[in-house]
């Protein structure tokens, strides 16, 4: 059983991208044990809008190492930049030429953004979910755990496979969805209708894994709530209590009934005091770590061997996809 996913490397991963999904691909080396993992930093994805040089190498390194400071571990998962392995691009082409363009105009992110772009969209923003298929598929895998948000690539994956053994015969295993039950749609501090996002224009709403620990604690005790003042998870009428409930649910692992039972009576000041240690303490950890490894020869040794190991599959994948279309000589 293979498992696969990535993270786009477009400034620093955020709380919500922590604990919807950087967190879980550390639970997932201890609950498949025997499953191989691959988890890439998705770089070719984050062009599709133009991104400064210097800025896109930075942040490829630093989300390589806050993959390994929030638990990922070398032995158990396969880490690797996704633009070192060129396997992704040759078959995202491939993929394009067996898609349709009513099939890419449908993705939801494609449809949201080309409204606010107009005529400047890129072509890759039209054609990523195509890239995206082909990190799944070049390597069989298996699962794909995803938001709720990104239900719709993994469908349009399971489409292209499918059209693609059809035509070719069987070539390509046929993924799923590992979809988390709660906590995969983290909400900004200050908007908690909208997903907790590294692009949100408040800062307010946001908490980076690399926030001064201080400024990450105040923006929780900010956190917008609601007027009502009672303990209740109540998503439609309180969502941001309902959001930072979810937070500290995720972090300490303790069931939403008894956190509120744990603070039945209390204000939400007591509520989002001990929210802002517990925050606090997360990052701590995860900055000590990321601070060891950053510029140490071992993360670049584990990036070489996670390419290594990548390559060869890709390598063998992107053999079979050109004997079975026909191209080249053999």
């Amino acid at each position: 059983m293979r498992i696969l996913s990535g993270i786009q490397p477009t400034n620093v991963p955020t709380l919500g991208n922590y604990l919807g999904a950087m967190r879980n691909f550390v639970k997932l080396q201890e609950e498949y044990k025997d499953a191989d993992i691959l988890v890439f930093v998705a770089d070719l994805h984050s062009i599709t809008i133009p991104k400064d040089k210097s800025e896109l190498k930075k942040n490829i390194k630093n989300l390589a190492a806050l993959y390994i400071a929030v638990g990922l571990d070398p032995k158990k998962t396969h880490i690797f930049i996704q633009s070192e392995v060129k396997e992704h691009s040759e078959l995202s082409f491939i993929l394009e030429c067996n898609s349709y363009i009513g099939e890419m105009e449908r993705m939801i992110q494609f449809k949201e953004k080309s409204v606010k772009q107009g005529q400047t969209v890129t072509t890759g923003l039209l054609t990523y979910p195509c890239l995206m298929a082909a990190d799944i598929l070049l390597y069989d895998s298996n699962y794909v755990p995803v938001g709720e948000d990104q239900k719709q690539h993994v469908e349009l994956t399971r489409d292209l496979a499918i059209r693609f053994n059809n035509r070719f015969g069987e070539t390509f295993t046929v993924p799923e969805p590992l979809i988390r039950k709660s906590g995969a749609r983290i909400m900004s501090l200050q908007d908690p209708l909208h997903k907790m996002s590294k692009s949100d224009p408040n800062p307010k709403g946001c908490i980076s894994l690399l926030d001064d620990i201080n400024e990450a604690k105040n923006k929780i005790r900010r956190a917008v709530t609601d007027n009502l003042g009672v303990m209740a998870y109540d998503k439609e009428n309180q969502p941001g209590l309902a959001n930072l409930i979810d937070i500290y649910s995720l972090l300490e692992d303790i069931n939403v009934p008894n956190i509120l039972e744990k603070y039945k009576g209390l204000g939400y000041k007591e509520f989002k005091e001990d929210l802002a240690e517990i925050v606090g303490k997360t990052l701590e950890k995860i900055q000590t770590k990321y601070n060891e490894i950053i510029n140490s020869k071992e993360l670049d040794t584990i990036l070489d061997e996670g390419r290594e190991y990548a390559t060869t599959l890709a390598r063998k994948k992107i053999n079979k996809v050109h004997k079975k279309m026909g191209l080249g000589r053999n």
